[in-house]
């Protein structure tokens, strides 16, 4: 986008929470695109947006639905807008790849620490050449650190950069049993706990990697502490 500006698509069916959300974010210096809906926002979805913001009650294509066909093409980060602050509602928009969740009211400096806490980790570390020792392997898998790229028997498997993040934190930590609030502390680097994002960020990883939940060849579980990778 321009002057390489961090990109973030807002989606919104009431205009004065676009609008606010517009003039907040461009104060912070980011270039923001806006949708009035669901299917708009889809249509805009591209490889220049760095992060979506979605409502989740939007006409013509809610928040989840347009998150879902989003995430299939895109690997951005999303962040879901709701009213609704029931854990089934979360555990959906999980479930369909979101990043964070933030229940309205809310206040701007909260959408911006959560804003700026997900493009920092989502941030792609670029390097020319990857150095060998930052290459692992986990099976059948391989693991670029430097890159951030997940391949098994050399065919790419796309993350998300929270699925990344703790997929990698566990091999950097191998043996290391990791319960849902270090893990949760670790890559959502804060101190609130949410058991339900962090449990279905595993359960998209393990489907993404192939893994079976009751046994495991990739991401272990120690029932009642946590889970780990050998």
């Amino acid at each position: 986008m321009q002057n390489n500006k961090t990109c973030i698509l807002v989606a919104d069916d009431e205009k004065e929470i676009r609008e606010v959300l517009c003039l907040l974010l461009r104060s912070e210096g980011y270039e923001v695109v806006t949708a009035c809906n669901g299917r708009e926002a889809l249509a805009l979805a591209c490889e220049d947006i760095d992060l979506y913001i979605l409502d989740v009650n939007m006409p013509e294509l809610n928040g989840f639905m347009a998150g879902a066909e989003i995430r299939k093409q895109f690997d951005a980060p999303i962040m879901f807008l709701t009213a609704y602050s029931g854990e089934s509602d979360k555990v959906m928009g999980f479930s369909v790849g979101a990043d964070d969740y933030l229940v309205k009211p809310f206040s701007n400096m909260e959408l911006l620490m959560r804003v700026k806490a997900i493009l920092r980790r989502g941030q792609i570390k670029t390097e020319t050449q990857p150095k060998t020792a930052d290459i692992c392997r986990l099976e059948d898998l391989t693991i670029d650190q430097n890159r951030q790229t997940v391949s098994r028997n050399g065919e790419p498997i796309s993350l998300t950069y929270t699925e990344y993040k703790i997929l990698d934190l566990l091999i950097r930590n191998r043996k290391k049993i990791f319960s849902l609030e270090h893990i949760y502390q670790s890559v959502w680097e804060e101190n609130a706990v949410s058991d339900s994002a962090v449990m279905m960020h595993i359960k998209n990883l393990r489907k993404k990697l192939g893994d079976n939940s009751r046994q495991p060849k990739y991401i272990k579980t120690a029932w009642g502490r946590g889970y780990y990778v050998d």
